[in-house]
């Protein structure tokens, strides 16, 4: 058997993170092969992974970036099961790496950026390596992106929420202040669609009934339910379209007419919210 000294075990530890039984017990099994020690922590990493398949991962990390060029933005959620380990520094900057490659490869969806490489290893096994440093369940939840001809990127305070959107002009009388307020206001207002037309028809089946029933309730006519039903449509889209949306810096005008204030053609191409925990 071979001999597992106090530095051997410290080595490992610089090298991976884990804990120290941990690296004891995986130096012990390796019969004190360093790079075996390693495969046997991930391997500990992954039946963590599977164990706690089950658990909660509601917790964790949302980062949105552009490109320098300012055409492409991506957002991404790392989930954890706790906020200690979301306020991890390992587990921060592993976050930042996995944004920094997303918008530096933009790749096509989320199974193709679990797919890429950090540091020798995929993000997938990276993350199952974090699991195994950390005995939490892991996931890349999430990865969304836009391009436009300027795209915007915000990033709400404790990166548990993140927003990013696409307008169809590049320049336009403080447009850098525009994007940033209607990031603003897509992270504080959540709006379902852009537009009234881009709300789906099963949403828009289901407000319906909730409206006719809500005015059943009330003892209205059946006779006058599918139109007030439809007025209570109205309402919901001028609550929950972006466009339509009241703006929250000033509620005398919507977004478009805020967008509009800045160039008569300004308006959003396209957004994307990510929060943790919805």
């Amino acid at each position: 058997m071979a001999t597992i000294t106090a530095s051997d075990v410290n080595k490992l530890r610089q090298m991976t993170g884990a804990g120290m039984m941990d690296c004891k017990n995986a130096l012990v099994e390796s019969e004190g092969d360093i790079e075996n020690a390693i495969d046997i922590l991930r391997k500990k990493g992954q039946k963590l992974a599977v164990k706690r398949a089950d658990r909660d991962a509601n917790q964790g990390i949302v980062l949105a970036k552009t490109t320098e060029d300012r055409k492409y933005a991506a957002v991404i959620m790392l989930n954890c099961e706790t906020d200690f380990v979301a306020k991890n520094q390992e587990f921060i900057d592993y976050a930042n790496k996995i944004i920094e490659l997303a918008v530096a490869t933009q790749p096509a969806n989320l199974e193709a950026l679990a797919a890429m490489n950090i540091d020798g290893r995929s993000i997938s096994d990276g993350v199952t390596d974090l699991i195994g440093k950390t005995g939490e369940k892991m996931q890349l939840a999430h990865f969304e992106f836009v391009e436009a001809p300027l795209v915007i990127a915000y990033n709400h305070f404790g990166n548990r929420l993140a927003a990013i959107l696409g307008l169809n002009k590049a320049e336009a009388n403080g447009i850098d202040d525009v994007g940033k307020h209607v990031a603003m206001q897509i992270a504080a207002m959540s709006p379902v669609a852009l537009d009234k037309d881009d709300v789906n028809a099963e949403t828009i089946a289901r407000e319906i009934e909730v409206g006719k029933d809500q005015a059943r309730a009330e003892g209205k006519a059946e006779e006058m339910l599918e139109k007030i039903a439809l007025g209570k449509l109205n309402k919901f889209y001028k609550e929950n379209t972006l466009l339509n949306q009241e703006f929250i810096n000033d509620s005398k005008m919507t977004v478009r007419e805020y967008l509009q204030k800045a160039d008569k053609d300004l308006t959003v191409t396209t957004f994307r919210r990510l929060q943790l925990g919805v």
